[in-house]
C-alpha cells in the first residue's frame, strides 16, 4: 500500500552559532534552497515545505517558488517546529529534514520513510553509519546510537557508546544521521511531551522520544560519499569547496 509522505524542512533563522546560516548563499542559492532542491529528487515524498521562524525566510522560500509556513519562535528543537508546521496535512509519514545539509542524499528520505513503513511497531525511524576513524570516537560532534536485535534505539550519546572495555571484534560505533520519519500520532505526542530531562542534558531532541516510551527505527544507510552539516562559517567554506567539484545528481 502506497504511503503519503511529506518532507517538512525546520528552518530556523536565528541559530545560536551561526545567525541566518538557512540563507548563507552556496553558489548562488541560499542553502535552504539547495536542501530542498534535493528533497524534492527523492521518491517517496509528494510536498516539502520549509517551516521557519523568520519571514526573511519565507520570502526567500517563495522567491525560488518553494512552500513556506510562519511558525513560532519558541520552539525548543526542530521536531517541536515540524509538528506545527504538520498541524492539519494530509499525511501518513512526515520526514523532518535538516536545513543545514546542503548536500542531502535525497535517497535518506526514501530510506527512512521506507523503515518506518517496514517497522510499524515504531512512532519514528532515522538511520545511521558506521564511525570509521578511531579519531571520530570522541568526538561529541558526532551523535552515537546503539541499538536491540530487532534495529529499534537503545540510546543516542555525544559520548562514544558501546564503550569497548576489552579489546574484540565485535565493536562497532555508528554515527547518528540527523534525519527523522514519524507516524503523524507519534509527532504529536512528541512535541505535546516537552523536553525531557535527557534531551536537556545530552542536546539531543530524540531522547525524548526513548525517555517517554517512543520506539524509534533505525538502520544504517547506504548511501555513501562526503556531506556537511553546516554549523559554523568554517562548515560553510567546506560545504562550499565540496559542492563546486560535486556532479550533480
Amino acid at each position: 500500500m502506497n504511503r503519503r509522505a511529506i518532507g517538512i524542512i525546520p528552518a530556523r533563522y536565528a541559530s545560536t552559532r551561526f545567525a541566518g546560516k538557512v540563507l548563507a548563499d552556496i553558489h548562488g542559492k541560499p542553502m535552504v534552497q539547495h536542501v530542498y532542491e534535493r528533497a524534492l529528487l527523492s521518491h517517496s515524498i509528494a510536498r516539502c515545505i520549509v517551516a521557519t521562524d523568520d519571514t526573511r525566510v519565507m520570502r526567500a522560500v517563495q522567491a525560488f517558488g518553494g512552500e513556506a509556513v510562519l511558525t513560532a519562535d519558541s520552539h525548543a528543537c526542530g521536531s517541536d517546529r515540524v509538528a506545527e508546521a504538520a498541524n492539519g496535512l494530509d499525511a501518513d509519514i512526515v520526514v523532518n529534514i535538516q536545513g543545514d545539509e546542503p548536500m542531502l542524499e535525497p535517497r535518506m528520505i526514501d530510506e527512512v520513510s521506507d523503515l518506518l513503513m517496514r517497522k510499524p511497531q515504531a512512532g519514528m525511524a532515522t538511520l545511521m553509519r558506521p564511525i570509521g576513524r578511531a579519531d571520530d570516537w570522541q568526538n561529541p560532534g558526532l551523535v552515537k546510537v546503539v541499538t536491540d536485535s530487532n534495529g529499534m534505539a537503545l540510546y543516542f550519546s555525544r559520548s562514544l557508546i558501546p564503550y569497548p572495555r576489552f579489546e574484540t571484534d565485535e565493536f562497532r560505533a555508528y554515527d547518528h544521521i540527523g534525519i527523522y520519519a514519524f507516524t503523524p500520532e507519534a509527532l504529536a505526542r512528541f512535541a505535546a511531551l516537552g523536553p525531557s530531562r535527557l534531551e536537556r542534558i545530552e542536546g539531543l531532541e530524540q531522547l525524548r522520544a526513548l525517555e517517554h516510551g517512543i520506539r524509534i527505527a533505525v538502520d544504517e544507510t547506504h548511501c555513501g560519499g562526503e556531506t556537511v552539516c553546516v554549523d559554523t562559517v568554517e562548515d560553510l567554506e567546506r560545504a562550499r569547496a565540496l559542492m563546486e567539484v560535486q556532479v550533480p545528481r
